[in-house]
């Protein structure tokens, strides 16, 4: 069941944030994206290592028209630098409560950049606007991040946004080349967001 207040295509697009500007996925913007999504330094540290690009095209591309799922795409001028992407997932309820409480109520985000890019913050500025939209534009009530603990670089980019260290899971998180590592789990309530850490 799915709350009506909450709108396909939330805010303003495209708009500015820092020297990016953050689009909604356009077939352009996936293609260049599809550059470098599959790349083993890309990879490294994902769940899904590779991605079928017809299969990413058309999800993306549906996310235009769902409102359980906001895709955006990082330009800085020409260049398509980086993505991000929030899905809206019901809370954990008792099946006897009211399920308007905890339906669609929680989302979960990522972020990805172009090898050749990092080190610039985007991936940052990505991950605060999307907490922004979970929270401004969408009013959800909880949103949750994810990833190895071996991936510092994440796990700073989750800590300057403000997210919590929720859950470390003592070799929980299987990875291809590794076998089993630890994870983390990063999540922020409505009521913590604000301004993120300097």
């Amino acid at each position: 069941m799915l709350p009506q207040e909450l709108p396909v295509s939330p805010g303003e697009w495209p708009r500015s944030v820092g020297p990016l500007t953050l689009s909604l996925p356009d077939p352009a913007g996936i293609d260049a994206v599809l550059r470098w999504r599959n790349d083993p330094s890309v990879t490294r540290w994902l769940i899904q290592t590779r991605v079928d690009p017809e299969s990413l095209k058309q999800e993306w591309l549906s996310s235009l028209t769902s409102p359980l799922q906001h895709v955006v795409i990082a330009r800085l001028g020409d260049e398509v630098v980086a993505s991000g992407s929030l899905w809206i997932v019901d809370g954990m309820g008792q099946i006897h409560g009211d399920p308007e409480a905890y339906s669609s109520r929680e989302a979960g985000i990522d972020y990805l950049v172009d090898p050749r890019f990092r080190g610039r913050g985007f991936a940052s500025l990505i991950a605060q606007t999307m907490l922004g939209l979970a929270f401004d534009e969408l009013h959800l009530h909880r949103v949750t991040a994810g990833c190895f603990a071996d991936n510092l670089a994440s796990r700073r980019i989750l800590e300057k946004s403000a997210m919590r260290l929720e859950q470390y899971g003592v070799r929980d998180s299987w990875h291809a080349d590794h076998g089993w590592l630890d994870g983390c789990i990063y999540a922020m309530l409505a009521e913590e967001w604000g301004s993120p850490q300097a």
